[in-house]
């Protein structure tokens, strides 16, 4: 027998309203109108002055407002500050010790990593595949982006052609705060390996002091005459400070 339309079961919310009710518990509140209010005025600043006249602080704040939309990130951007120093050691502090922050989660880690990888790889293309001894400034620039900022010893190879372009940009050993491991035939065995003629050595100190170490000294001449028998030319050992850096060619050392 058909049913009547008019005494057809309907689903009705199960007090008046309800619906709507927990629609609105499930929307995000929306940020006070300050906080909206600031985020604007700064993003303003950011767009008309650029960078250089923002304080890190408030370019940390800006970071930040991807990551947490709806809170004021102020007083996290001055806690990271004073946790790592400055905007540079905030974006390449490791995972591990960010997360010990209050407030930093895993949306704030990433955004902070993505940003930090972003600066590596805009460095590293002006220097890859160019003429090393002619874009000097520019792989200073790269190194110190890279490595100044670290809070351990790295040791990078740059492996050159014949033409002196860079071919290779690789990580040859993570060390301590005062100590990197090198093995100067591994470095040998890689150059002949992609057919380098002549590298380039680089590493961190974290003391943010480029003065180097006897072993520093006695390392980079065991590199040099293991790359000697093989007919492979040792073009500079530099050391990256956190603003300043060292040339073991320019300084007398080779």
């Amino acid at each position: 027998m058909p049913k009547d339309p008019a005494f057809e079961d309907v689903s009705l919310p199960l007090f008046p309203d309800s619906a709507e009710i927990i629609a609105r518990a499930r929307k995000p509140p929306s940020p006070p109108s300050y906080i909206k209010d600031h985020r604007a005025r700064l993003r303003d600043r950011f767009m008309t002055g650029g960078a250089a006249a923002m304080p890190d602080y408030e370019l940390l704040e800006l970071v930040l407002f991807r990551s947490i939309p709806r809170r004021d990130v102020k007083p996290l951007a001055r806690q990271l500050l004073e946790n790592f120093g400055d905007f540079n050691r905030v974006i390449t502090a490791p995972p591990e010790r960010l997360a010990r922050i209050a407030g930093v989660g895993d949306a704030v880690i990433t955004d902070l990593k993505v940003l930090e990888a972003a600066a590596h790889r805009m460095a590293r293309a002006k220097v890859l595949q160019r003429h090393i001894l002619s874009s000097w400034d520019a792989l200073l620039d790269y190194c110190h982006t890279v490595m100044a900022h670290r809070e351990t010893e790295q040791f990078r190879v740059l492996y050159l052609d014949r033409k002196n372009t860079l071919i290779a940009d690789e990580e040859q050993a993570k060390g301590t705060v005062d100590h990197v491991p090198v093995y100067p035939r591994e470095i040998a065995k890689r150059a002949l390996e992609i057919s380098a003629s002549a590298l380039i050595l680089v590493h961190n100190h974290p003391s943010g002091d480029p003065t180097p170490s006897p072993s520093d000294i006695e390392m980079t001449d065991r590199v040099a005459r293991a790359l000697a028998a093989l007919d492979i030319v040792l073009h500079d050992h530099l050391i990256i400070g956190k603003s300043s850096e060292l040339s073991f060619r320019s300084a007398g050392y080779l």
